[in-house]
C-alpha cells in the first residue's frame, strides 16, 4: 500500500476528484509537454456530469495558465472508460498536437496516467488486509499505530500533526464565518448557529451531538465554499474525522500526539479501503466516501481509548456495514445537499461504532476485509445515475 500521505492531504474544496485531482493531472500534462502553447482537457463520466459544479473547468484551467487551454465537458462515450472519472489531454504547438494522455481521477486527490506506471505512487506497506496487518501486530505486541508509525519512518509524526492542525483550522474557520454558500441553491452555512445555540433543556448526549455535529457542519461547509481542508479520505467527506476527533480532545483532554496516533489507525483503515476497493464516489457513490470517513473515525476513537485489535476491527467494520449502498446524489454537482449534513450524520455514527465496539466486538461475524469486498461489489452493482452525475436520487427532484 501507498504512504498515508496520500491519502491525508491539505487542500481547496469543494471535491478532491472533481478539483484537486484534475488540478494535479493538469499540472502534471503541463510538465511533461513544457514546448506546448495549447492545451486541451476532454472530460468524461462524472466528471462531465457534475464538472461545473465542482468547478472542475476551473482547477484545469488555472493549472494550465498562462498557455491558451480549453476544457470540454464530452458526456460518457459509448466504449467503457477505465474510471468514471477520466480526462484526455492534448498538447499542441503551432497549430500541431505534441502529447497526449488519459488520466484518471481516482478518488481522494490522486491520479493515475494510463500506460505510464512511472508516475505510480510508492508502495511502503507489504501487507494490503487488515487480516495480515493484525496478525502481524498481534505477534508482534504492537499497536495498529506503532505498525503504522515503523511503516512510515522518520518525519511522520509531525507530518500528522500538521494535518492535524489544518484539521482544527477547517473546523475554526467554518465556526466563525456566516453567509451562503455560493451555487445558487441557497444553502446558508448552520455550524456557527449550531455551535452557539444550546438547546432550552440539553442533557450530556444532546450536547455531544449539538457539538460534533457544529464540528462537522463548520468543516463540511469550509469545503463547500471552496475553503482549506484536510482529505480524510476525500474533500466531500472530510469532516467526518476531524468532527470527532475534536470533539473528544475537547471532553477527555487528549493530547495532540494522542490525536496523530488516532489519525494514524484511522488513516490506515481508508488506506485499506483505497487499496482494496475505492474512495471515489464516482465509481463506488457515497458509501467509499462516508463510509470509509465514518469507518476511519471509529477507528481513530477506538485508538485513542486504547481498545485492542479486535475492537478496532469491529468498529471499523460496523461503520462501514451501515452505508452500503449510500449513492451520491449531489445536488446541481454541488458538495452541499446532501452532503454537508451527511458528514454530521456520519460522525455521529462513528461515535456509535465506537460504543458498540466496547461491548459487542467478541460478537463479530463479519470482518472488516468481508465489508470492504461487499462495498466495492455493491458500488460497481449502483446504476451509475446514482453515483455523482446528479442525473438522480435527491439531484433528480430538488432543483
Amino acid at each position: 500500500m501507498e504512504s498515508l500521505r496520500y491519502l491525508y492531504k491539505i487542500g481547496r474544496g469543494p471535491s478532491s476528484s472533481h478539483t484537486m485531482g484534475p488540478e494535479k493531472a493538469a499540472r502534471l500534462f503541463r510538465d511533461m509537454y513544457p514546448s506546448a502553447d495549447r492545451f486541451r482537457a476532454d472530460l468524461f463520466g462524472s466528471l462531465s456530469d457534475t464538472g461545473k459544479g465542482h468547478k472542475t473547468d476551473v482547477a484545469i484551467l488555472d493549472a494550465l495558465a498562462p498557455a491558451e487551454a480549453q476544457v470540454r465537458f464530452a458526456g460518457t462515450p459509448d466504449t467503457p472508460l477505465e474510471h468514471e472519472n477520466t480526462m484526455d489531454f492534448y498538447a499542441f504547438r503551432g497549430g500541431e498536437q505534441i502529447g497526449y494522455a488519459r488520466i484518471l481521477s481516482v478518488g481522494g486527490g490522486e491520479i493515475e496516467v494510463v500506460g505510464a506506471p512511472q508516475f505510480s505512487n510508492p508502495q511502503i506497506y507489504e501487507e494490503n488486509s487488515f487480516a495480515e496487518i493484525s496478525a502481524l501486530c498481534a505477534a508482534g505486541n504492537l499497536r495498529l499505530s506503532d505498525y503504522v508509525f515503523q511503516k512510515e519512518g522518520e518525519g511522520f509524526r509531525g507530518y500528522l500533526n500538521e494535518i492535524w492542525q489544518a484539521m482544527q483550522q477547517s473546523i475554526l474557520d467554518g465556526l466563525t464565518t456566516r453567509g451562503v454558500l455560493d451555487g445558487g441553491l441557497g444553502v446558508e452555512r448552520k455550524a456557527q448557529l449550531l455551535y452557539q445555540q444550546r438547546h432550552i433543556d440539553e442533557s450530556e448526549t444532546t450536547r455531544e451531538n449539538r457539538l460534533v455535529c457544529a464540528y462537522a457542519f463548520a468543516a463540511s461547509e469550509q469545503n463547500a465554499g471552496g475553503g482549506t481542508v484536510v482529505t480524510a479520505p476525500t474533500c466531500g467527506s472530510c469532516a467526518v474525522v476531524p468532527a470527532v476527533l475534536k470533539y473528544m480532545q475537547d471532553k477527555r483532554g487528549f493530547s495532540d500526539d494522542d490525536i496523530c496516533r488516532a489519525l494514524a489507525v484511522g488513516g490506515l483503515i481508508g488506506n485499506l479501503v483505497k487499496t482494496n476497493a475505492s474512495i471515489s464516489g464516482a465509481e463506488c457513490g457515497c458509501q467509499a466516501e462516508i463510509g470509509t470517513a465514518c469507518s476511519m473515525a471509529a477507528a481513530a476513537l477506538c485508538e485513542l481509548f486504547q481498545m485492542g485489535l479486535g475492537q478496532i476491527e469491529y468498529a471499523a467494520e460496523v461503520a462501514m456495514e451501515h452505508m452500503l449502498g449510500l449513492t451520491c446524489d449531489p445536488v446541481c454537482g454541488l458538495v452541499q445537499i446532501p452532503c454537508i449534513e451527511r458528514n454530521a450524520v456520519a460522525a455521529m455514527r462513528a461515535i456509535n461504532a465506537l460504543s458498540l465496539a466496547n461491548f459487542l466486538s467478541n460478537t463479530r461475524r463479519v470482518s472488516f476485509d468481508t465489508v470492504v469486498a461487499t462495498m466495492y461489489r455493491t458500488g460497481k452493482d449502483i446504476s451509475a445515475r446514482y453515483k455523482e452525475t446528479s442525473q438522480a436520487g435527491l439531484a433528480a427532484f430538488v432543483k
